[in-house]
């Protein structure tokens, strides 16, 4: 164990959990498990991190997800604006046929306006 106030380094907590730093530090980046840092800015990995990385590596095991998937609901319940836009566009083209754009004439090439929508916003 590290002597920074009783707690892993990076390198040891990779180490100890068995995820490479660099999964650590996606896992910091999704939000999952955020390690306090010391004055000088290293992250340190107590026993409170340790479970729950644990516990992450168990829920990923048994449900099959991927640790982006976690990282999606995890925004999902911080941001019930996201939350609400997904479930309104779930709604309007999953659980419903796909429609003619309103305004569009019925003689027109519907391929060729939704390609016209990609290409403006790949420009943007």
């Amino acid at each position: 164990m590290s002597t920074l106030t009783n707690a892993l380094t990076t390198a040891e907590a990779a180490t100890t959990t068995g995820w490479s730093a660099r999964m650590l530090r996606y896992v910091e980046q999704l939000g999952l498990v955020v390690p306090p840092r010391s004055a000088s800015g290293y992250r340190l990995y107590g026993p409170a991190q340790l479970q729950r990385l644990r516990t992450l590596r168990e829920l990923l095991e048994r449900s099959g997800l991927e640790l982006g998937d976690v990282g999606v609901a995890l925004r999902l319940r911080r941001e019930p604006e996201l939350a609400a836009a997904l479930d309104a566009w779930f709604q309007t083209q999953l659980e419903t046929e796909p429609r003619r754009p309103q305004g569009l004439p019925d003689d027109s090439d519907w391929l060729a306006f939704e390609q016209q929508k990609h290409t403006q916003l790949l420009e943007h």
